[in-house]
């Protein structure tokens, strides 16, 4: 009886090839790209890198999101296979055959394709693992190894999941089989004809959430916020796109039924008749793709900005190549007569490896982090900023004084005690006073350039700058303590240069001056001591590319999971439709109806439904660009004009991947139900 159930199992495969092919090819993909990704994770040659701990990190994130999103893939492209299948087990069952039966072939079946799919999966991913290995070194900049190894715990690691996502699908069709009795599952491919009513008020509410989608992420101005508000619209869009193709889909069909010029011919009228009857399930798959599509729209734009402008990043980050910015905590400490201590020891490295610096930015200021009230700025001593709500009113303060910012700047700017000139970064700041407590201060004048604070430029809070008299005015601002206890007000002496030649030996001063800093007297003798932080772009100019890079081929490799996912979708919607519609039109053919005219039929059906989700995505796409422009900026990018650029690129590019996507599949249907069966 093995043999019988067995060849029961092959035969229906055989003779379902449309179905079983590319469902099989969706499970060796997803086997091979969580190999793949699990292989990079794991990958000797990224871990040696520098931050190549961060970058395996993030792939091991990734390898997350591809387990959740094979888990949700899979069942759904099953369920299609199911549906088609289920009449052949109905028929089993009126015949004979057990439901024990049925199952023993389910099970047969889902064996073949588990050993087809981890098999081939495997070999498909060992085949591909070194290569993707030197496509991420390549994007990040680093020495390849050309060294091959087949790493026994991923082929563990990838058999026992898959393994496990296989049974679970068996255990789903056995479950449906052992539900349904003969009958049900005789008519369950026919399951779904009455034509669902036009829900209006989904259809409206659907085009509300989008609308308040879009307005959240186009008039959010706030890098923080946005990081907020862009997840919330986000799951805004998710529901409203699925409300508005469920819903709005229907009502769209019955406005078309109901125009006797346009529904009353034959290239209008089987196609649109058709699509009533399951436009509910016709919406959701819509929807799907819709989504998928804006999901590789977001992740190859900004991910593609990100790589290709990492030069922009890295200049914005370091206006100096190196810079050291002592944490003091009196503003005693930051005047010339200390600063100049600092500084002849920095001179003494300097003189030791008979190297000038060049582009020399010195400065003292002081920040502090306040909430933005009506009338003025109040300082978060309890904490408050800690509430998501008050995200979009938090500001930096950067103080300086006058004498400072006209050495760095070549300005003249004359203050008298009590007032201010400001800059504002991210933000505008339209109040005629600015402080805390008893530091305030009258704006008597807006600046128009200011020196380049690394700490404000890379903070994801609007920054105000400000220059005043002298520093002693902050003096009431050094008792403020916040929630934790820890000072609020922040005093800083920051130098900053470029050094001529090779990273090496500029890594090589650079490790001397912070080792410097251990012979200055006045910072041991600090009130409070002294910390400091410190950047050198050559020993950080790999981890941008690392990092971008990193993103860009994660990036990649998602947006060609998603963009496969779509395919398949698309796919056997196209085909479930076909088998669907198969009777349909061979009626209309036995009265009259060309191959021609289905063709026609098919690209009214194209014009009316299936470009839905590429034009909503793009739609999508530029509501959600303000947000994803602010949140690159928190990485520091500020060319728009290449996001632009990108995005538009992007588009283009998968809009003909979509189209050729679609033809592909419109061919599969109307060979299906042009044939007269």
């Amino acid at each position: 009886m093995k043999s019988v159930f067995l060849r029961l199992a092959s035969s229906g495969i055989k003779k379902n090839k449309k179905l079983y092919i590319p469902y099989i090819i969706s499970c060796i993909g997803s086997v091979m790209m969580y190999y793949i990704v699990t292989f990079l994770s794991e990958s000797p040659a990224i871990k040696q890198m520098s931050g190549g701990t961060n970058l395996s990190l993030v792939l091991g994130i990734g390898k997350f999101v591809i387990v959740i999103f094979s888990l949700l893939f899979l069942f759904y492209t099953n369920s299609f296979l199911n549906r088609r299948r289920n009449k052949e087990f109905g028929l089993y069952n009126i015949l004979g055959m057990d439901k024990k039966g049925i199952c023993r072939v389910i099970c047969w079946e889902s064996l073949i394709v588990t050993l087809i799919s981890i098999g081939a999966g495997l070999l498909a991913g060992i085949a591909f693992s070194k290569l993707a290995e030197l496509c991420l070194l390549y994007l990040c900049k680093a020495q390849a190894s050309y060294s091959f190894a087949i790493p026994p715990k991923t082929i563990y690691y990838t058999v026992t999941l898959y393994a496990v996502v296989f049974i679970a699908l068996f255990i789903k069709s056995v479950i449906q089989v052992l539900r349904s009795d003969p009958l049900d599952l005789m008519k369950s491919e026919s399951a779904g004809e009455k034509p669902p009513k036009a829900n209006w008020v989904f259809a409206i509410l659907g085009v509300l959430l989008l609308g308040g989608a879009y307005y959240l992420s186009i008039t959010t101005e706030s890098p923080l916020t946005a990081l907020i508000v862009f997840f919330i619209a986000v799951i805004m869009v998710i529901i409203g796109t699925y409300m508005l193709f469920m819903a709005g889909s229907v009502a769209l069909c019955k406005i078309l039924q109901k125009s006797k010029k346009y529904y009353y011919k034959k290239n209008h009228f089987v196609s649109v008749s058709s699509m009533a009857y399951r436009m509910k399930r016709n919406g959701a798959g819509l929807a799907s793709i819709c989504i998928l599509s804006t999901m590789v729209l977001v992740m190859v734009a900004s991910t593609a900005s990100l790589y290709f402008g990492a030069n922009d990043c890295i200049k914005a980050r370091y206006p100096q190549e190196n810079q050291v910015s002592l944490h003091l905590y009196d503003v005693d400490n930051i005047k010339e007569e200390k600063a100049s201590k600092y500084r002849s020891e920095f001179e003494k490295v300097f003189d030791k490896y008979s190297v000038k610096p060049q582009n020399v930015k010195e400065y003292g200021y002081a920040s502090i982090m306040g909430l933005l009230s009506d009338k003025k700025l109040d300082p978060d001593s309890q904490g408050k900023a800690n509430s998501a709500l008050s995200f979009k009113d938090l500001r930096g303060l950067y103080f300086m004084d006058e004498t400072t910012y006209n050495r760095n700047t070549g300005k003249n700017v004359k203050l008298n005690k009590g007032e201010a000139m400001v800059y504002t970064i991210r933000c505008q700041y339209d109040k005629g006073t600015i402080g805390m407590n008893d530091a305030q201060f009258n704006i008597v004048g807006a600046l128009d350039t200011y020196p380049v604070l690394s700490d404000a430029q890379v903070a994801v809070t609007p920054s105000i700058m400000v220059v005043i008299h002298s520093m002693d005015e902050l003096k009431p601002l050094q008792g403020l303590i916040d929630y934790n206890g820890d000072p609020m007000l922040t005093i800083r002496w920051y130098y900053g240069y470029d050094l001529k030649g090779s990273d090496k030996v500029a890594a090589s001063v650079f490790d001397d001056i912070l080792d410097s800093l251990d012979n200055i007297n006045e910072l041991k003798q600090a009130d409070g001591g002294y910390s400091y932080t410190s950047d050198c772009l050559a020993k950080s100019r790999n981890d941008f590319y690392y990092t971008f890079g990193g993103f860009f081929f994660i990036g990649g490799l998602f947006s060609i999971m998603f963009i496969f996912a779509m395919a398949m979708i698309i796919y056997y919607k196209q085909m479930s439709e076909g088998f669907e519609d198969m009777k349909r039109f061979e009626i209309m053919q036995n009265i009259g109806m060309t191959k021609q005219d289905i063709k026609k039929s098919i690209n009214s059906q194209t014009l009316t439904v299936f470009f839905a989700p590429l034009i909503l995505a793009g739609i999508h796409f530029c509501c959600a660009f303000p947000p994803i422009w602010k949140l690159l900026q928190l990485f520091n990018l500020q060319n728009l004009t290449l996001v632009i650029i990108v995005s538009a690129i992007a588009f283009v590019i998968f809009g003909l991947i979509y189209m050729a996507i679609y033809k592909a599949t419109a061919r599969a249907y109307f060979s299906l139900v042009s044939k007269k069966e």
